[in-house]
């Protein structure tokens, strides 16, 4: 019996499946003896970054956890919790699916689509709502176009087959990401917060099931895969890449409902990255428990797979059920009802050991805490240091930049440039009216609100990360995410709750680029502290880059925020298109003279180096309160922050929805490139009836934030200065298809 256990692993084979040789001699020390093939496997994935988070947790560790509605904190379950009253709770969750979507972008794209929501749905919770958060390189390129096209493809196919409607997103371009475009998938579900299902095993005796799909080779060592750097070989790997099936999650989604509605399950969790492996491990560890496990009792794809090859798959739409002893013919009658497998493949123990057999010989024996982030696993804290261009970027100056003569050149620019002309190239294609709670599809929001039925409240949500920002400095730059993010929420109505973060950055063994992930948790920590929005838990994906000719170029870091909001009362949702002629239009917040790090200043100026825009996290927090009082108040009728391409383009996505215009003077104190297409945060633009001037002028005095009279909303001009713009349907026509015409070119 002991035969398989004692064949040695040897150092070259632990290297080749990504180990360190010092970690290799780590697992010799915890096991007393030299791991077999199979173990150095297990633990080549389980101390992968992608699992182990072995080079980020120390700093994730500084992020704040703690807030007023949260139920589940960060790291206790598959996803966060946070109570929404009423004994309903959110439970919602961001990750990455880069490197698989770089190289088979549909299968890529779907397969995270499918990861994340059964994370949520393994929880006890029915997804109802999902965002991306998608970068790419060039788009001039033939390979972005051909990207681009597979990813959105993958995630409309899955979602709109799985039937929860997508609900908004972001999509940005910089060349980083030529190699390795982003590729953030984000969902969040509604669950009765007494029935939460553990992600934790309990009670030696009790049965551990396998269920839903059969298990085959494809996604092997697809965690490990994930914490390498994308290279011309990469293609070889596609293995590594798993394929996904939206209508078995279907049904797995629909079992496991009907699961949660009986006592007969301990916990569950979904089989992500590394597969049989992990689930194993972390439910273990999370009880304190241990398991026997039966490889050869995995229902398989092919025949005569090996151990390795059972454990590591990454086969999707399976989970790992811990079964209450007893209860075994509830759990699989309800499978049977729904055509799944579900097969009993070991059983809980109380060594605290996860010992895997095949054919009755044991093939591994492995301590489960010492697998896991927070156990055993490595904790590292990497060497950073400040990039020379650091301190280049801080040096811009305004005054070297020349005025444009014809600023209505530039406002067309912007208007088709990608990363601000509309995406409804991509949304078109996403299904966001299946299940009917959608309550922003025709009514434009700066977040998506989906509507908690059986409720007067609403949950608002939205994904924000300007990277171009972040790369300028990257404190600065996220706590600018988390704060647009926040703001995004208050002009739709809402309150910040708390946040989910998918932190995609380059090799963390580069002092430069592992300067930068520090820099971001800094900025995150202390605008997640001053808005009382905790983070619930998220993603760590490094080693996003390109090696071309030996040279490593890592992507704009980009730790993109997810967040939640709610909104108390549904009547209250508040939309960012212009109403009515007449309307005036007041922008509340500073205007100062500055273009740094805009896509005016990129783009149409070709210029990179400046620092990260005007911020003042004290003063956005007071709009961000400001803002709410009008809403509440009901003294606006429509606000829309004022973000990328800045107030020209704020302006003119107000007024499309209803085919309206605005007439609108400069601010002669700012140079008026920098007022109308400047990215100076911290600004929100809202329009007010005359009935409501009175209140809402008395209401702004009482406050500490600016606010200046632009002008008012009139029939469909653009109008600047008495200058002529343009017309508001000419504009539209631009907008809603420069991304397409891109994309076809």
């Amino acid at each position: 019996m002991e035969s398989a256990l004692h064949q040695e692993a040897t150092l070259e084979q632990a290297v080749e499946l990504g180990l360190r040789p010092e970690e290799f001699e780590m697992i010799k020390e915890i096991l007393g003896r030299t791991p077999n093939f199979t173990e150095t496997s297990v633990y080549s994935v389980m101390w992968s970054e992608h699992c182990s988070y072995k080079n980020s947790i120390f700093w994730l560790k500084q992020l704040p956890k703690d807030g007023p509605h949260m139920l589940v904190k960060a790291g206790e379950e598959n996803a966060g919790l946070v109570d929404l009253g009423d004994g309903i709770g959110c439970v919602f969750k961001i990750e990455s699916h880069n490197h698989p979507s770089a190289l088979e972008p549909y299968q890529g794209a779907a397969t995270g689509v499918g990861g994340i929501n059964r994370d949520i749905f393994t929880m006890g919770a029915r997804p109802i709502a999902q965002l991306n958060s998608l970068r790419f390189g060039d788009i001039s390129q033939d390979r972005t176009k051909w990207l681009v096209k597979g990813v959105v493809k993958g995630i409309s196919h899955y979602g709109n087959a799985f039937g929860i409607p997508t609900v908004g997103g972001e999509v940005f371009f910089d060349k980083s990401y030529n190699q390795n475009p982003l590729v953030n998938a984000f969902s969040a579900g509604i669950i009765d917060t007494k029935k939460v299902i553990s992600a934790k095993a309990k009670g030696p005796g009790n049965p551990v099931y396998i269920v839903g799909a059969a298990t085959g080779k494809d996604g092997i060592a697809g965690a490990a895969f994930a914490s390498k750097d994308i290279t011309e070989e990469s293609a070889s790997d596609l293995p590594s890449v798993q394929v996904g099936d939206p209508f078995l999650e279907k049904l797995l989604l629909e079992a496991t409902m009907e699961l949660a509605e009986t006592n007969a399950i301990v916990g569950m969790q979904d089989m992500g990255a590394a597969g049989i492996t992990c689930s194993t491990n972390e439910m273990s560890a999370g009880g304190g428990v241990g398991m026997d496990i039966h490889l050869d009792r995995v229902p398989t794809r092919q025949e005569n797979m090996l151990p390795y090859e059972i454990l590591l798959s990454e086969s999707q739409e399976r989970m790992l059920v811990v079964v209450k002893k007893g209860e075994e013919s509830v759990v699989k009658s309800i499978f049977d009802k729904w055509d799944l497998h579900a097969e009993e493949i070991g059983i809980v123990t109380e060594t605290g050991r996860v010992r895997y057999f095949m054919n009755g010989e044991i093939v591994g024996d492995v301590p489960a805490e010492s697998l896991v982030l927070g156990g055993g696993a490595p904790q590292n804290q990497r060497e950073f240091k400040e990039p020379a261009y650091y301190q280049e970027y801080k040096k811009f100056n305004i005054d070297q930049v020349q005025q444009p003569e014809d600023l209505k050149e530039v406002a067309l620019f912007l208007l088709q440039n990608p990363n601000i002309a509309s995406k409804k190239w991509v949304y078109e294609q996403y299904d966001s009216m299946v299940g009917t709670k959608t309550m922003t599809t025709n009514r434009p929001s700066d977040a998506a609100v989906v509507n908690i039925k059986g409720s007067n409240r609403a949950l608002a949500m939205t994904v924000d990360c300007n990277s171009r920002y972040v790369n300028a400095d990257p404190e600065i730059g996220t706590m600018i995410a988390v704060s647009e993010a926040a703001r995004n929420i208050v002009c739709a109505g809402g309150n910040p709750s708390a946040i989910t973060n998918c932190l995609n950055f380059g090799n963390p063994y580069n002092p430069e680029s592992y300067w930068q992930f520090v820099g971001a948790i800094k900025g995150m920590s202390k605008a997640c502290l001053k808005f009382e929005t905790p983070v619930t838990g998220g993603n760590v994906s490094f080693y996003n880059q390109s090696v071309v000719n030996g040279v490593e170029k890592p992507v704009f870091p980009t730790p993109t925020i997810g967040m939640i909001g709610l909104v108390d009362d549904k009547e209250k949702i508040m939309t960012l298109d212009f109403k009515q002629k007449g309307d005036l239009i007041f922008i509340l917040g500073d205007n100062v003279d500055c273009i740094s790090s805009s896509e005016y200043l990129a783009s149409y100026h070709n210029i990179q180096a400046s620092p990260a825009p005007h911020f003042d996290l004290e003063k956005e927090f007071e709009l961000q309160d400001t803002l709410k009082g009008l809403i509440q108040n009901q003294m606006i009728n429509a606000a829309h922050d004022c973000a990328d391409g800045g107030l020209f383009i704020t302006l003119a996505e107000m007024s499309f929805p209803r085919g309206l215009g605005f007439d609108i003077v400069t601010d002669s104190e700012v140079r008026e490139d920098a007022f109308l297409f400047g990215e100076a945060q911290s600004r929100v633009v809202v329009t007010v009836s005359e009935e409501q001037e009175e209140a809402f002028i008395e209401f702004m005095m009482s406050t500490n934030v600016t606010y200046t009279l632009l002008g008012h909303v009139t029939k469909g001009k653009f109008m600047i200065d008495e200058e002529h713009y343009g017309f508001c349907a000419e504009a539209k026509d631009i907008y809603d298809n420069a991304l397409e015409t891109y994309l076809e070119k």
